[in-house]
């Protein structure tokens, strides 16, 4: 069977086998397909979809395509989150030193930045040295050390996925559930892991806007890991507006740093702690939500969450005095310049792609997986919807590296930042929780 003929089928709406998703997935981690026919295969399933049979096979051929992160021998839970992407999203830069500073080890892997998003191995990344490249042995050793990595998707952990992951962004097949649920869970259960969180973003902001088409990637993923007796625990979160106030890739570091000192934006911090939770009671560190988050909220106090990053920091080869001086350490932006209010009146919306996009307009995003991005520039938003504000009042920051950069930055929020006369309905944080047992409506 040819790859032409497997295009054929799903462009028809037919079923393609377990062993043809085998073989595609082997000859996919070899090298030994073409991009052009693999793009269009990819279009077929965004278009017709998959099976449930189809999305496991799918899902087993690329988690089978590479080797393993053993960590079985650990006497600990092995926790990892996941975020489905959005816009000012730096929250695992918190939480998985925070977490490990609470008992849970957590193999974080992470990729870089797709679509409108930012990735997280492109914002360490930005912190001088820091390495995201480590073999499997390193970061099991240091996963046996620290109780934390932060490293990215080596060639040797689902190859498969990595190049289809790459391809769906360069051909506009991102959002489709199948492809989404597949490549995340690939990757995760490659990761000998105990329990997964995922935060699952929904609104505007959101590779899925609709919370219908939410709900449905959070069911499937909890099946999937439910087949390699991984416990998952979705929760959808708002993303119509960015997360946090910074925007970019370093001044998200240095957002990331003051939030482990106790501080930082209100939503980023309760977000954090929300999955935290999640993250100790299934790691089997807290016999529930309430008394996770105390012991999460006593390690941001303490300053132990603090040290385990420093910890993680200098482990993989990074400048560890980002952790007292982010502003000295950190790439700075050459120019800053503020965005004022228009007008009288009330911030109706922010809203998030088009503030992504122009960080990529900017240099601090890619357009292609190739390109190489300015860690500098983004922008600090630090008014939120439902905020009344005056004419002329600055209500956020544009960190660019030029004169151009800066134009494309003010352009982006021109567009992004809506102020009208009346008070938007209020959003929640968290809306729902999804786990095998169901749906739960949170308030």
């Amino acid at each position: 069977m040819t790859l032409r003929d497997l295009i054929e089928r799903k462009r028809d709406g037919g079923h393609i086998t377990a062993e043809e998703w085998r073989d595609f997935t082997r000859d996919l981690a070899a090298g030994a397909l073409a991009d052009y026919q693999v793009s269009a295969l990819l279009m077929a399933i965004y278009f017709r979809g998959l099976d449930d049979d189809e999305t496991v096979a799918l899902m087993e051929g690329m988690l089978h395509s590479g080797r393993t992160l053993d960590l079985r021998h650990l006497t600990v839970g092995r926790v990892d989150k996941h975020s489905t992407g959005g816009v000012g999203d730096k929250v695992s830069l918190i939480l998985a030193p925070l977490v490990a500073a609470c008992g849970v080890a957590v193999p974080m892997m992470s990729g870089r930045g797709l679509g409108h998003t930012g990735g997280t191995l492109d914002k360490l990344e930005s912190i001088p040295g820091f390495d995201t490249r480590l073999t499997l042995e390193r970061a099991a050793a240091q996963v046996e050390r620290l109780g934390c990595a932060l490293i990215g998707q080596t060639g040797e952990i689902a190859p498969a996925d990595k190049r289809l992951y790459a391809m769906r962004d360069a051909t506009g097949t991102v959002e489709a559930i199948p492809l989404i649920a597949a490549s995340i869970m690939s990757k995760k259960l490659a990761e000998s892991l105990t329990g997964l969180v995922l935060d699952v973003k929904t609104g505007a902001g959101a590779f899925l806007p609709e919370l219908d088409d939410s709900l449905r990637l959070a069911a499937t993923m909890i099946g999937l890991g439910a087949r390699h007796d991984c416990p998952v625990v979705a929760l959808l979160t708002n993303m119509d507006s960015p997360l946090g106030e910074a925007c970019g890739n370093a001044n998200e570091v240095e957002e990331s740093i003051a939030t482990l000192k106790n501080g930082g934006p209100t939503d980023l911090r309760e977000l954090t702690l929300r999955l935290g939770a999640e993250m100790l009671v299934l790691g089997r560190a807290a016999p529930s939500a309430a008394v996770a988050r105390g012991l999460l909220e006593g390690a941001l106090a303490s300053g132990a969450a603090l040290e385990r990053f420093r910890e993680i920091v200098a482990a993989q080869g990074g400048d560890p005095r980002v952790c007292d001086a982010p502003a000295a350490v950190l790439p700075q932006p050459p120019v800053r310049e503020p965005w004022t209010a228009p007008r009288d009146g009330v911030v109706l919306r922010i809203e998030p792609r088009t503030v992504g996009r122009g960080i990529t307009a900017m240099g601090g995003g890619r357009s292609t997986m190739e390109e190489r991005i300015d860690p500098s520039v983004g922008f600090r938003i630090t008014t939120r919807p439902g905020d009344r504000v005056k004419r002329g009042e600055v209500l956020a920051t544009i960190e660019a590296r030029d004169a151009a950069s800066a134009a494309a930055g003010r352009a982006a929020l021109d567009a992004a930042i809506t102020i009208g006369d009346s008070a938007p309905p209020p959003i929640p944080l968290v809306s729902h929780r999804v786990s095998a047992s169901g749906v739960e409506l949170l308030g």
